[in-house]
Order: C-alpha cells, then sequence, then structure tokens
C-alpha cells in the first residue's frame, strides 16, 4: 500500500456493520410471507412477486448507484439507503393492498438494498485495498451479511412471536436507520485511491462499453444469475416448503440462520482460496457442489437432522460466489469503475433472483409442490459452470495488448 493510499481496515470495519444490517433484516423476509398471506388475504405468488421485484430493482438500480458511488464516493449512497430501508421496512408494515406492497417491499426496498449492499461497499474497497488482498476483503465483507443473515433470523423470529409480524417490521426498519449513521465511516474511494494503483482515467462510457464488447463479461453476467436464482428461491421459499411437509416454522427460520452462520466460514473460506487458485475454476466448482447438494436433499427422507445438513452445506456454497465474482471483475476490467462494471454484473444475479422468487410460488401455486422448482435450481447450476469454464482470466490491457 502506498502512502496515499487509505488504510482500508477502518473502511472494511463499518462496510461490514453496514452489511449486517442489510442482509440481516432483508433475510428475513421469507418468515413473514405465511403470516403476512394470512392476515392480508395474498397469495403466495403475490408475496413472491413483490420479493422478485425487490430483487430486480436492487439489480436494475446497482449499475447506476455503482457509477454514483464511483464519482461521488460510497458515502452518500450508502446514507441515502439507509433512509430508504427505514421507509420502505414501514411502508411494508402498514401495506393493505397489493399494490402497496409491491411497492413497499418490491421497488422502495429494491433500491435501498442496492444501496446498502456489496456492490458499493466493494466499488470503496476495491479502490483503497491492495489487488493481492482484494479478494479476502470481499470475503470478510460477505462473511458480514451473512453473519447479519445468522443474528436477524432468530430475532425476527423472535420478535413475530412476541409482537407479531407487524411490529417485528417497525423494530427492523427502526434498525436499518443506523446505517444512515454508519456511512460516515466509509470513506477513502476517491481519484487518488485508483491513480496510486496505476489505472488510466477513462470514462464510465468507454469502461462500460469495452466490457460490453468482451465474452468474458457477458459469461460472467450468466454465471451470476444462476446464483441470484438459486439463493434467492432457496432463501424465500425454503421455510414454507419445509412447513408443507408437516415440520415448524422455527425449523425453517433456524434452517436459514444455519445457512447463514456456515456462509461465513464458506466466504472467508472463498475470499483466502481466491487469492490462490483460478477465480473461474473456483466459481465452476461452486455450483456443481450446489446441484450436487441439492439432489443429495431431495434423494433423503426429509428429517429435521436433514434439513440441517443441507442448510450446513449450502452455506458454506451460499454466497462464496461473490467476493471471486467481484475479483475477477476487478482483476480483469481494473477497480477505476467497479461499482459500475460490477453492478452491471450484479444486474444478473437480480435477474436471477427475480425468477427464483416468483417462479418458486407460481410453480407452488401451479402444481401445488416444489417439485420443479427444485429440479429447475439442480439444472441451472451445471449451466453455470458451463458458463464459468471458458472465461479468460487476464487482464482485458493484457489481451488486448499487440504481440511482439
Amino acid at each position: 500500500m502506498t502512502q496515499n493510499t487509505p488504510s482500508y481496515r477502518p473502511v472494511l470495519l463499518f462496510g461490514c456493520l453496514i452489511l449486517i444490517i442489510s442482509f440481516g433484516a432483508r433475510s428475513s423476509f421469507g418468515l413473514f410471507m405465511p403470516e403476512m398471506t394470512a392476515a392480508r388475504g395474498w397469495s403466495r405468488e403475490l408475496f413472491s412477486l413483490s420479493f422478485a421485484i425487490q430483487n430486480l430493482v436492487w439489480g436494475l438500480a446497482a449499475s447506476f448507484l455503482g457509477a454514483m458511488a464511483d464519482r461521488y464516493g460510497s458515502r452518500r449512497v450508502l446514507a441515502l439507503g439507509g433512509v430508504l430501508y427505514a421507509a420502505g421496512l414501514f411502508g411494508m408494515a402498514f401495506a393493505e393492498s397489493g399494490a402497496m406492497l409491491i411497492l413497499t417491499s418490491g421497488v422502495l426496498m429494491g433500491v435501498a438494498v442496492g444501496a446498502t449492499s456489496f456492490g458499493i461497499i466493494f466499488a470503496t474497497l476495491g479502490k483503497i485495498v491492495p489487488a493481492q488482498h482484494r479478494t479476502m476483503a470481499f470475503g470478510v465483507g460477505v462473511a458480514a451479511g451473512s453473519m447479519g443473515q445468522f443474528l436477524f433470523l432468530p430475532f425476527s423470529a423472535s420478535l413475530m412471536s412476541s409482537v407479531g409480524w407487524q411490529q417485528a417490521l417497525v423494530v427492523l426498519g427502526l434498525a436499518s436507520s443506523v446505517i444512515v449513521a454508519l456511512a460516515l465511516g466509509v470513506r477513502g474511494d476517491s481519484a487518488e485511491a485508483v491513480s496510486a494503483q496505476a489505472e488510466p482515467e477513462t470514462g464510465f462510457r468507454v469502461a462500460l462499453s469495452s466490457a460490453m464488447r468482451d465474452r468474458n463479461f457477458h459469461l460472467l453476467f450468466w454465471g451470476f444469475f444462476v446464483c441470484g436464482l438459486q439463493v434467492v428461491f432457496i432463501a424465500l421459499h425454503l421455510p414454507a416448503y419445509l412447513v408443507d411437509k408437516g415440520m415448524s416454522a422455527n425449523i425453517g427460520a433456524t434452517a436459514i440462520a444455519l445457512v447463514g452462520l456456515f456462509n461465513i466460514a464458506g466466504s472467508l473460506i472463498s475470499g483466502w482460496m481466491g487469492q490462490r487458485v483460478s477465480k473461474k475454476w473456483m466459481l465452476t466448482a461452486i455450483y456443481v457442489a450446489r446441484s450436487i447438494v441439492m439432489i443429495g436433499f431431495l434423494a433423503m427422507p426429509l428429517t429435521e437432522a436433514s434439513v440441517y445438513v443441507f442448510s450446513a452445506l449450502m452455506g458454506l456454497l451460499w454466497l462464496s460466489t461473490v467476493a471471486p465474482t467481484n475479483a475477477l471483475v476487478g482483476q480483469i476490467w481494473g477497480v477505476r469503475h467497479l461499482g459500475m462494471l460490477g453492478g452491471v454484473v450484479f444486474f444478473g444475479h437480480q435477474i436471477g433472483s427475480f425468477f427464483g422468487a416468483w417462479l418458486g410460488g407460481r410453480i407452488f401455486d401451479t402444481t401445488g409442490s416444489y417439485d420443479m422448482a427444485w429440479l429447475m435450481a439442480i439444472v441451472f447450476g451445471a449451466f453455470a459452470a458451463v458458463m464459468h469454464a471458458p472465461i479468460d482470466q487476464r487482464p482485458r490491457a493484457q489481451r488486448m495488448a499487440p504481440a511482439v
């Protein structure tokens, strides 16, 4: 690290605290589906659709929010996200119509999560963390999001049982407002920090156009699509799937919490490995392993123990794709426009999230079971492996340099 490059550790600390809140509160939404749909007379498809729209809006907003963070700094974007996050949860608590649910849980929360998630934090870290430590720093950030999932799920379940689902959403809204204060500690993503890494000055239009003409960018985009489809389908529909099979809601909450707990280890391992092995082959292996774990879960008799084993194994693979994917973007196309380019790739993740959330509910309402939805998630794991295998990981400037 050069003398002009700020220390990244305080920024990483504040960024991790923000990710704990942002991902923690959002990860508990699946617990609210049975009670909210029963209380409001909504279908599961409607609730799933609002969550799917949230993911799609998150993805649509990510590149624009990333470009804002690249230009004006992440701090302002994060503070705005904290305000919108609280407003979205308050609105969701008092939504009485499907349209209001979609507006609050879908649109408003989508922008809020996009402004307080990995892409914005990584836009800062990518500029101030030396390349040899970047994947590990990203892994720590992903682990923080998983810690939030582990902490907030039992917290949300306890709130729902003690004060009801509506007041639980209000409490989560108050907790999310803390992000505004924490945003003050996320600083240092200046032009000087990028210059210290010897990257050429380029406009965002040139950077985006160059990436969009690169086959590797599209392969990474559609590979990340599968990550979103799989994790959102499981996070949103696994609790309901288990209830339908005669298990208690607490088992579903514990299962998703365990996913978050084990993903802390999975994310740290992913960050560590991403600095030592080929990132594209690591991603290929992760997607294949996810499909194998799902096949094993469905093939075994469904018991409380099998649910927890599945949650632990899936947790190790859960968001372990995020650090190497973002690190690949920085490695291939540089970090000057990491917020924007990472946001575009993340849009692929969110398109997948939309289909994972919505099709899960649609398939259930149409067939009366989740069987075809599980098959969908398994098949797409193989598709992701095929997308990552051909990626050329060399920096684009190196690939475009004339041979001598």
